[in-house]
């Protein structure tokens, strides 16, 4: 290949998404990865006949999918195959009781009903309000540039919006403002943790990630939800980029220039120097800064480390050699005090003694992922970002039990389990390269949150852009695959 016009350091997504864009534009791209597989926090591990996702779960938004095939000259259903999934989730309550969200409304407001007839309303109301806000906030805090608080006198109904503090507000009280039974409010806040915030700290716009899956639907790409990267990666070759795996980025090399520092290219840990006119880091931010770039940028280095970030997970794959018919494929087990586990991850950082506990099982809709008569659990708890309030390694397998312990109210009988492993915030943070393993990044819990996450673009380095879910818009796999975009835009508008 000749000399790349781009390099994209990481093929997660968001180096994925750009790289394509660009290729469809015509430019010469070079995609390096450090791992042995394309993907990111997007992969897979098979062992003793299991398979498992061990990244994101969760697919909505798949016009944003769509739109990026389509972008390569290509249609999503001749690589992918995305299915709906019904119910959305199966959510279990202390109190013994269960929920489902179904892809049916009325099929929900049955359910809701049995809790308390009032909600049948209220949980409607919030639906509305929170398509509203989407539909007001999404051109500028989703699909377009990073915005401005200043920008937002241009959003038309933007003023009706923030007065009162109808979005500023937390998005528990929005959620309470709304629906009246516990349960409901417990289960509208969970959406809070699909960017890694508390619903007591963050405000009501993330309601819009309610909107989004209660409204829009929950998808599932048969056989496995890494098929998306691996499609993507197929999708990128095909457009001529060229994916180098096993090939860590130590150093981004800049020319001197008399107003600020530009791009020269990238170098390997082999000591290869490879020449570029620009570079897309689709890695955490903060670490470019802190390991990529020379020193004198130590202090936006500091800066950035300084920032609070999101929750991490304790991620647990389970295989288990029995059959559960009171589970769906998305399945979430709630704690009794809800307030009480976002105090420990946030205000105490350490892992909570009662956590909310998310379990997806994709042989309920892929068979083939696992041995006949078994099942294969993703497991996943909330834990703060690794930091020195908890030891991991001394911690590691007394929090799997506690694990363990909350499963066993779904049936689960530990005597089943043919295969067992487990990943902490540092294992996260070794594997995927997020600063103290957060999974979304910077953190969502304040009201400015939106207004001061880094932008695509470096400020202090030209033709250094960013992409992935450090950056914006935010985490979740829509959102780094429009990151993508955002950065492949700004490279082509510097040629």
């Amino acid at each position: 290949m000749p000399a790349p016009d781009t390099v994209v350091i990481g093929a997660g997504l968001g180096g994925l998404a750009a790289a394509i864009r660009l290729a469809a534009a015509g430019q010469r791209v070079l995609v390096l990865e450090r791992n042995a597989a394309v993907g990111g926090k997007m992969s897979e591990v098979r062992a003793d006949g299991f398979r498992f996702d061990t990244g994101p779960s969760v697919i909505t938004m798949r016009a944003v999918l769509e739109d990026l095939f389509a972008a390569a000259g290509q249609r999503m259903q001749d690589h992918l195959e995305l299915l709906p999934v019904d119910p959305l989730t199966r959510y279990f309550f202390a109190d013994g009781s269960t929920l489902d969200i179904a892809r049916s409304l009325p099929d929900t407001l049955a359910q809701i009903a049995r809790l308390d007839e009032r909600d049948v309303a209220g949980y409607q109301k919030y639906l509305a309000y929170a398509a509203r806000l989407y539909n007001i906030t999404a051109p500028v805090f989703t699909f377009g540039p990073p915005p401005a608080l200043a920008s937002l006198r241009q959003v038309p109904a933007a003023d009706a919006l923030f007065a009162g503090g109808q979005a500023l507000r937390s998005m528990q009280a929005a959620i309470c403002a709304h629906v009246q039974h516990p349960h409901l409010r417990q289960l509208l806040g969970r959406f809070a943790t699909y960017v890694g915030a508390s619903p007591y700290l963050a405000t009501a716009l993330l309601s819009v990630v309610a909107h989004v899956e209660l409204n829009g639907g929950v998808w599932y790409p048969r056989g496995g939800v890494y098929a998306i990267a691996a499609a993507l990666a197929g999708v990128a070759q095909k457009l001529g980029v060229e994916i180098r795996t096993g090939a860590a980025v130590t150093a981004i090399e800049l020319h001197a220039q008399p107003k600020r520092q530009r791009v020269a290219g990238v170098r390997l840990a082999s000591g290869e120097l490879i020449a570029a006119r620009a570079v897309i880091a689709n890695t955490d931010v903060a670490s470019v800064y802190a390991q990529l770039l020379p020193a004198a940028f130590g202090a936006r280095a500091a800066r950035l480390a300084r920032r609070k970030v999101s929750c991490s997970g304790f991620i647990m794959l389970l295989g288990v050699a029995a059959q559960h018919a009171q589970l769906a494929h998305h399945n979430i087990l709630f704690s009794a005090d809800y307030a009480r586990e976002f105090q420990q991850l946030f205000a105490q950082e350490i892992p909570p003694d009662d956590p909310t506990v998310y379990v997806a099982i994709t042989s309920k809709t892929d068979a083939a992922h696992a041995p006949a008569g078994c099942e294969n659990w993703f497991v996943l708890a909330n834990v703060p970002a690794s930091s020195a309030h908890y030891n991991w390694e001394e911690g590691r397998a007394r929090y799997a039990e506690l694990v363990l312990a909350r499963l066993a109210r779904l049936g689960l009988d530990a005597r089943t389990l043919r295969f067992s492993t487990s990943f902490t915030p540092p294992d996260l943070e070794r594997m995927s390269g997020a600063r103290r393993g957060a999974l979304y990044g910077v953190s969502f819990n304040h009201r400015l949150a939106p207004f001061v996450r880094p932008r695509n673009a470096a400020p202090d380095v030209g033709g250094l852009y960013f992409a992935g879910g450090t950056t914006h818009p935010g985490g979740g796999v829509p959102l780094v695959l429009l990151s993508g975009k955002l950065a492949a835009e700004l490279v082509l508008q510097q040629v």
